[in-house]
C-alpha cells in the first residue's frame, strides 16, 4: 500500500466532514492522493509503516494533543498541519494556557481564519511563520457555486416530515454542557484548566428558561416549526424528549451542517453559537435570545455588545418581526473571518497544504521539548470500541462493572456511532463537491 500524500483527521461530522471532502476534492484534482479518519476510529498499522507525507488535525493545542493526533496515528512526522476548528474563543479561553497552542504544537502550522485569531496566537508565542492566514472553508459553501450543494426546503421537508407552507425557524443550539454530568464536566476542567462547571451551571439554566419559552412560542404559534439544531456534544437530553412530546411543531434535528438549515429557514436564532458567522454570510435574518447576561469569560469575543432577547416578550416580539439589523458587530465578524469572494478558503488552504507537501517542514514539532509515547491501552480500546459498536453491544448488559465505568462506555459508544461515516460515503461526498468545483 503506498502512503496518501495528505491524511485529514477529523472529529465531529456535522462540523467538520463537509469542509474536509472539499479539502480532499481540490487536493485530488491538483493530482494528489488524500484520505480521511475519525479521530477515535481503530488506528491503522498502514499509517505508521506508509506515512501519509502530511497530516492535517482537526486540532492541536500542546504536547498532549500532538502525541494524541499525530504520534499515535502514524508516528513521527513533522508535517503538521493544524485545521484549528476551534478558533473563536471567550475572552477566558483567549487567555487560557490550553488554547494558547504551547508546547511543541505551537511548532506546527496553524490555519487562522482571520487575522485577530493570527494575532492572538503569535501573541501567546507561535512564531509568525507557523500562522497563516487562510479564511474559514466552511464559509465557502456559501458561495454561489455551491448553491445546488443543499437540499432544497421541499427535499428536507419530504426527509423530516415538515410542512413547507409553515414558517421554519431554526435554534442553532450552544448548550454543549448543560446536561453533562459531573464527571465529564470534571474531565473538561483538567483538559483545559477553564471554568466549565460555571459554564455548564449558566448553560442549565439558559436552556432551561430558553424551552420554557419556546413552550410558550409554539403553543401561541401552532402554525409555525422550531427546529431544534443541538451542539455536536449535545445528545440524549430529556428537556429535548419532553418538547418534542409535547409539541409536534418542535423538530430536533441533527442531521447536515449548520449552513443547510440556515440555507433553508426562514429565521435563525441561537444562543452563543459561533455559526453566527455562517448565519452573517448567507445573509439570513438572526435574533439572539439569552435568559439572562452571559459572562464575558463564556461568551465568545465575536458577541461583543451583542443585541440580545432577554425576556419572552422581546422575544416573541423579535420573532414575529425580525429586526433588519444584525445582532452581533460586522466589523468583529470581519475581523474574525477572513471572506474573499474571489478568493476560497479552500484554493488558499490547498495552495498551503501543496507547499507544506513540497518544502521542507516549516518547523519541527518532534524536536526537543517533546518525549512521544505510545498510547497502547488507547490503541486496543479504539478497536474494542468500535467493534461494539458494530455489533450493537449494549454495555450494560455487563451489569458487573462498575456504573461509572459503563456510562463512561455508553457516552463514548454514542459519540462513535455519531461519528461514523463510511468510506465509501465520504467518496461519494467528494465526487458530489468535486463535480462543483470543476464546474
Amino acid at each position: 500500500m503506498s502512503s496518501p500524500d495528505f491524511l485529514i483527521l477529523y472529529e465531529h461530522i456535522v462540523r467538520e466532514l463537509d469542509a474536509d471532502c472539499l479539502l480532499k476534492a481540490e487536493l485530488e484534482r491538483r493530482g494528489y492522493t488524500c484520505e480521511l479518519m475519525q479521530l477515535m476510529a481503530p488506528r491503522k498499522l498502514s499509517y505508521f509503516i506508509n506515512k501519509p507525507k502530511v497530516i492535517v488535525t482537526s486540532a492541536m493545542y500542546d504536547n498532549k494533543t500532538l502525541n494524541s493526533f499525530v504520534y499515535n496515528v502514524v508516528g513521527k512526522l513533522n508535517k503538521v498541519v493544524n485545521l484549528h476548528w476551534e478558533e473563536v474563543l471567550s475572552r477566558e479561553q483567549e487567555e487560557s494556557t490550553f488554547y494558547s497552542l504551547t508546547e511543541n504544537a505551537a511548532k506546527c502550522t496553524h490555519i487562522c481564519w482571520g487575522e485577530a485569531a493570527r494575532q492572538r496566537i503569535i501573541g501567546n508565542g507561535v512564531p509568525a511563520d507557523n500562522a497563516v492566514v487562510t479564511g474559514a472553508v466552511q464559509l465557502d459553501f456559501l458561495l454561489p457555486q455551491f448553491d445546488r450543494f443543499y437540499r432544497t426546503r421541499e427535499q428536507l421537508a419530504d426527509e423530516f416530515g415538515l410542512d413547507t407552507e409553515k414558517r421554519w425557524l431554526c435554534y442553532v443550539s450552544s448548550f454543549s454542557c448543560a446536561n453533562m454530568d459531573d464527571k465529564e464536566v470534571a474531565e473538561l476542567n483538567d483538559m483545559t484548566s477553564l471554568d466549565f462547571d460555571g459554564f455548564r451551571a449558566v448553560g442549565k439554566r439558559s436552556m432551561d428558561v430558553t424551552l420554557d419559552w419556546f413552550d410558550r412560542y409554539l403553543t401561541k404559534h401552532p402554525d409555525e416549526i422550531l427546529i431544534y439544531r443541538p451542539h455536536p456534544s449535545e445528545w440524549q437530553s430529556p428537556p429535548l424528549r419532553e418538547m418534542s412530546d409535547k409539541h409536534p411543531n418542535f423538530r430536533v434535528i441533527s442531521d447536515y451542517s449548520v449552513k443547510q438549515w440556515v440555507k433553508a429557514c426562514d429565521l435563525i436564532v441561537t444562543w452563543m453559537s459561533t455559526s453566527i458567522a455562517e448565519i452573517y454570510y448567507a445573509g439570513s435574518p438572526c435574533v439572539v435570545v439569552r435568559p439572562e447576561p452571559l459572562h464575558d469569560d463564556y461568551d465568545p469575543v465575536v458577541y461583543e455588545g451583542v443585541r440580545a432577547c432577554d425576556s419572552y416578550e422581546i422575544m416573541e416580539s423579535e420573532l414575529e418581526n425580525p429586526p433588519e439589523v444584525f445582532p452581533v458587530n460586522e466589523d468583529l465578524i470581519r475581523l474574525h473571518y477572513d471572506f474573499i469572494e474571489g478568493r476560497p478558503a479552500y484554493v488558499r488552504i490547498a495552495d498551503l497544504l501543496e507547499w507544506t507537501l513540497k518544502n521542507p517542514p516549516r518547523d519541527l514539532p518532534f524536536s526537543e521539548g517533546y518525549k512521544p509515547h505510545f498510547n497502547f491501552v488507547k490503541f486496543i480500546s479504539f478497536i474494542g470500541l468500535n467493534l461494539m459498536v458494530s455489533m450493537k453491544i449494549d454495555p450494560y448488559k455487563f451489569g458487573f462493572l462498575p456504573k461509572s465505568f459503563l456510562d463512561t462506555t455508553s457516552r463514548m459508544l454514542g459519540y462513535i456511532s455519531k461519528a461514523r461515516v463510511s468510506k465509501e460515503d465520504i467518496n461519494a461526498l467528494t465526487a458530489r463537491i468535486r463535480g462543483l468545483i470543476d464546474g
